[in-house]
């Protein structure tokens, strides 16, 4: 399989994963797209972006099974990630909202499985649920998505969970707060942070940061794109991992290729001193 991905993370298991993969939300909502949208997922695994995250709450099912069928006689190419919604997270319900991802995704196992986000359940009813889907071989290892430092140093005094493989923040060149704390404590306890939305979405935020004139003037250097220097800027350093979604073919190879660049020391001063990281705590962004 050809590749342009240059890099890998390390999990705690010894499992190495691509630095740059591939997000779905919102996509599978239309018939319109599905066909591209599958074809961009398919042409993102061949370029060695093989990491693809999901979730139950993606169109309440359908990103899930448009994942499915972008896998189909590819499955053991993808490293799959999908995430339990957390009210679906106690002992009573995260088996057969495992077993309906499975289902949806047309697979007997998953690579990651996350919580999406904390609710009412006990984290330690979700690190008992999560250990025995390892067990019953549903899962291969579990991790959460928006905790902020607080929530990871409680999970973290429950047994078992220190096997927490990942924590999936929002992380972007505009969206820094997880530097000032989080970020240090994750890489302290060598927990990888998985970045959703590193291309700071859409709308207003988005512009700002891609239209920002040192983004620009370096895109420019590297004969890329503001999108893709934000990207090469989300993995320019070795233990964090960027999903961003791409509905396209066109998008997907763009993606692929940021992962290619590398920025100078001086560059990243300058996008320091563009988009500063917060000198004080701040709550974690989510969307």
């Amino acid at each position: 399989m050809s590749t342009n991905i240059s890099g890998t993370i390390t999990l705690k298991d010894g499992t190495a994963v691509t630095k740059m993969g591939q997000g779905t939300w919102n996509m599978g909502d239309s018939t319109a797209t599905r066909d591209e949208e599958i074809a961009a997922l398919r042409l993102g695994v061949e370029l060695g972006m093989n990491l693809i995250d999901t979730a139950e709450m993606y169109g309440d099912g359908r990103s899930e099974e448009m994942v499915g069928e972008a896998i189909r006689g590819i499955r053991d190419q993808v490293f799959l990630v999908s995430k339990v919604h957390p009210q679906n997270a106690g002992l009573d319900r995260i088996t057969r909202s495992c077993e309906e991802s499975l289902k949806r995704l047309g697979t007997d196992h998953l690579d990651l499985y996350l919580l999406h986000w904390r609710g009412k359940v006990p984290l330690e009813e979700t690190v008992k649920g999560m250990e025995q889907l390892i067990a019953s071989g549903k899962i291969a290892r579990w991790g959460v998505s928006n905790l902020d430092t607080a929530d990871m140093k409680e999970l973290l005094r429950i047994p078992g969970g220190d096997r927490c493989a990942v924590n999936q923040v929002l992380y972007h060149l505009g969206s820094r707060g997880i530097e000032h704390e989080l970020l240090p404590w994750q890489r302290t306890h060598k927990i990888p942070v998985m970045a959703y939305s590193p291309l700071a979405q859409a709308g207003t935020l988005r512009k700002g940061v891609a239209e920002n004139e040192t983004v620009r003037e370096i895109a420019e250097k590297h004969g890329a794109t503001p999108l893709q220097i934000m990207l090469a800027w989300s993995i320019r350093e070795g233990d964090i991992i960027a999903i961003p979604k791409a509905s396209s073919r066109k998008h997907v190879t763009e993606n692929a290729a940021a992962a290619k660049i590398r920025l100078s020391e001086e560059e990243c001063w300058k996008l320091d001193d563009a988009f500063p990281q917060p000198a004080w705590k701040v709550p974690l962004d989510m969307i």
